[in-house]
């Protein structure tokens, strides 16, 4: 069951965060962290998994913000996909959307989201990586070329949208929210903890 309603503060750009957020009963008050901070980041370095890698990011959404929220539950996530091998972030163009579709086109990857909840301004922030597996059937270039014009593939991970249902995605494994890019359910169970503590 969904913890009690409480108000958060998102950080993020993305409406798709948000409106689970809000389907959750949460009140969301978003403050968007700059593009910048993710990319300071830099790729995932040797060595590093991918799941501290994400963690790595949503980190750097939640300290971009932080001044911005003085007091209150700060929450961050970043998500990437990842194939053979190859991470899949969000596209910078149409070319290189059509390239990652062309990539995951028949195949399984992973789907791999870091979060951070950070209870401002004396709390210690709290981390976790959550993953789903997808498999994509085959996508005819027809289909990738009415997708890429929908521009729907924007601001996604891997290019494509789990919730658009406009590309043939199948969950194998793991959370559905996840694949979005808030995982509910890890949430769920880090605000619980939270919760108990004295």
């Amino acid at each position: 069951m969904p913890t009690s309603p409480r108000t958060i503060v998102l950080a993020s750009r993305s409406p798709r965060r948000r409106a689970l957020a809000e389907s959750e009963g949460w009140i969301v008050r978003v403050v968007e962290p700059p593009e910048e901070a993710e990319a300071a980041e830099g790729p995932i370095r040797p060595g590093e998994s991918l799941g501290d890698y994400v963690i790595r990011l949503a980190w750097a959404k939640a300290r971009a913000v932080a001044a911005e929220v003085p007091e209150g539950l700060l929450v961050a996530c970043d998500t990437v996909s990842e194939v053979a091998g190859e991470i899949l972030g969000k596209p910078a163009d149409e070319a290189d959307a059509r390239r990652m579709l062309e990539r995951l086109s028949g195949r399984r990857h992973r789907v791999m989201t870091g979060t951070c909840v950070w209870p401002r301004p004396e709390g210690e922030p709290v981390f976790a990586a959550t993953e789903s597996e997808l498999e994509m059937k085959p996508l005819s270039h027809d289909l990738i070329d009415g997708y890429l014009a929908s521009g729907l593939w924007r601001g996604k991970a891997g290019a494509c949208g789990y919730q658009d249902e406009a590309i043939p995605l199948e969950l194998r494994a793991g959370s559905g929210s996840n694949v979005v890019g808030l995982p509910l359910e890890t949430l769920r169970d880090i605000f619980s903890r939270i919760t108990r503590q004295p």
